[in-house]
C-alpha cells in the first residue's frame, strides 16, 4: 500500500508541471542557470556541470574557439556540445569518453575547409 501512495504523491506533484504552459516548465525547457538531470530539459540543449560532485545546470553551447565536448548518450557534459553549424575537434574515441579526456574547440568546419 506504500508504492500507490507513493506514486499518487509522484502524480500530484508532477501534475502542475505537466499542465505548465509549453514555453517553460519544471522539468523541460529549463532556462540556463537552472537544475537538470538530462540535457533534453534544457531549451540550450546542454546540461552542464562543473564536476563530478557538482549539481547540473544548464549552460548555453560552446561558442567557435571555446572548449567543448563531443555530443554523448550521457546527457550531462563537463563542456558543452558546439553551437550549431560548428563541430567539435575532439578525441572521439571510447577511452576519451571513459577517461572524460574527449574535450576539445569548437571549429567552422568551412574556415578549415578553406585554408
Amino acid at each position: 500500500k506504500v508504492l500507490p501512495a507513493c506514486l499518487l504523491l509522484a502524480l500530484l506533484l508532477l501534475a502542475p508541471a505537466l499542465s505548465a504552459q509549453q514555453e517553460r516548465g519544471l522539468i523541460f525547457n529549463l532556462e540556463i542557470g537552472e537544475l537538470c538531470l538530462q540535457s533534453a530539459q534544457c531549451k540550450s540543449g546542454c546540461c552542464h556541470r562543473v564536476n563530478g560532485l557538482s549539481l547540473a545546470r544548464c549552460a548555453p553551447k560552446a561558442a567557435e574557439f571555446q572548449e567543448c565536448s563531443p555530443k554523448s548518450i550521457y546527457g550531462v557534459y563537463y563542456k558543452c556540445p558546439c553551437e550549431r553549424g560548428l563541430t567539435c575537434d575532439a578525441d572521439k574515441t571510447i577511452v576519451g569518453s571513459i577517461t572524460n579526456s574527449n574535450f576539445g574547440l569548437c571549429t567552422d568546419p568551412q574556415d578549415s575547409s578553406g585554408r
